[in-house]
C-alpha cells in the first residue's frame, strides 16, 4: 500500500529495539520467520483474485473475497480502518493510480487496468502486496505498460543486497522506466514494512537527494512498489480523499512484493509462484 508523504509522516514509528538502528527496523531470525507467513497470505489472496476477476464483478466483490480469505488464514486485513480506510484492498482501475475504495457502484469491464493492493497482519508483522490484472483483452499500449511496471519491480529488487543503496534499486527502476517510454509517479513511494505497515525507510522509485541514501543491511524488509503512467507523471487525489488519478486521464499499473535483504541477496516474501 502506498501513501502519501504527509500521511506516512504519522505513521507510528517501530516499536525501539535493540536492533534497530536510525529508525530502520532490523528482524530478527523469528520475526522474519512470522513475516514469511504474512506474506504468504497476502500472496496466495492475490493470486487467487488474479484467477477470478471477470467482468460483471464489482470491487466491492473483490474486497469482500479478501476479507475472507485473509481472516480464514488467521490474519487481519492491514488496510481495513487505517487511518479511516474503509477497504481490505485498494481496488484501482485505469487512470485511477493508488488507493481505489472498493465499491458496489464500481463494476470491472473487458479491457480494463486493474490495480489490486492489500495486506495482512499475522502475528504482529504485515505483510503488503499489490498486482496489476489486465481485465479481459487490453489494448497493446496498455498490455505494455503492465509488462514493463511488472518488469520495473523486479530490475529494483534484483539491486538487493546487504551493501547495496536504496537509490541502486531507485535507479534500475527508473532507467526501465523511461527506456519504455513511461513515467515514474513521484508522489507515491515503497516503505519499510513490519510491526507497521509503513516504516522507515521510504523506497523511491527514481532517483532524488530528498532523503538519504540508506545502506541496506540483511534483516531489512522493504516494501517496493513501482508506479508508472503512461502520461505525465502527476496525480491528483479525488473528494474522497484517497483515490489518486492521473491528472490526463492516462492509464497506470503498479506491482509491488515485500522484500527481504539478506546478506548475499534478497528473499521476496510474497512470491505467488510459491504459494
Amino acid at each position: 500500500m502506498n501513501i502519501l508523504t504527509n500521511l506516512l509522516s504519522q505513521t507510528p514509528k517501530p516499536t525501539p529495539a535493540k536492533k534497530q538502528r536510525r529508525g530502520i527496523e532490523i528482524k530478527s531470525p523469528r520475526e522474519i520467520d512470522i513475516m514469511r507467513q504474512s506474506a504468504k497470505i497476502v500472496a496466495t489472496v492475490l493470486k487467487e483474485i488474479s484467477g477470478l476477476v471477470k467482468p460483471g464483478m464489482t470491487t466491492a466483490d473483490l474486497d469482500a473475497y479478501a476479507e475472507k480469505r485473509i481472516r480464514e488464514m488467521g490474519a487481519t486485513p492491514s488496510f481495513k480502518g487505517y487511518h479511516g480506510f474503509t477497504g481490505s484492498i485498494c481496488s484501482s482501475i485505469n487512470n485511477e493510480v493508488v488507493h481505489g475504495i472498493p465499491s458496489h457502484k464500481k463494476v470491472i469491464r473487458t479491457g480494463d487496468v486493474l490495480k489490486v493492493d492489500t495486506g495482512a497482519y499475522f502475528q504482529g508483522f504485515h505483510g503488503d502486496s499489490c498486482i496489476t490484472i489486465a481485465v479481459g483483452e487490453v489494448t497493446p499500449d496498455a498490455a505494455k505498460l503492465i509488462r514493463v511496471a511488472e518488469e520495473a519491480l523486479y530490475k529494483g529488487i534484483e539491486q538487493v543486497k546487504a551493501g547495496a543503496y536504496l537509490l541502486d534499486l531507485a535507479g534500475a527502476i527508473e532507467d526501465h522506466v523511461k527506456v519504455n517510454g513511461f513515467t515514474v509517479v513521484e508522489e507515491f513511494t515503497g516503505h519499510g514494512v513490519g510491526r507497521n505497515l509503513h516504516e522507515e525507510p521510504s523506497v523511491f522509485n527514481y532517483r532524488t537527494r530528498e532523503m538519504p541514501n540508506v545502506k541496506l543491511r540483511a534483516g531489512m524488509t522493504l516494501a517496493i512498489e513501482p508506479i508508472l503512467n503512461a502520461g505525465s507523471k502527476h496525480t491528483r487525489t479525488l473528494s474522497d480523499r484517497w483515490t489518486a488519478v492521473t491528472v490526463d486521464n492516462a492509464l497506470s499499473a503498479q506491482f509491488e512484493h515485500t522484500v527481504l535483504v539478506t546478506e548475499t541477496g534478497y528473499e521476496i516474501l510474497t512470491d505467488r509462484t510459491k504459494v
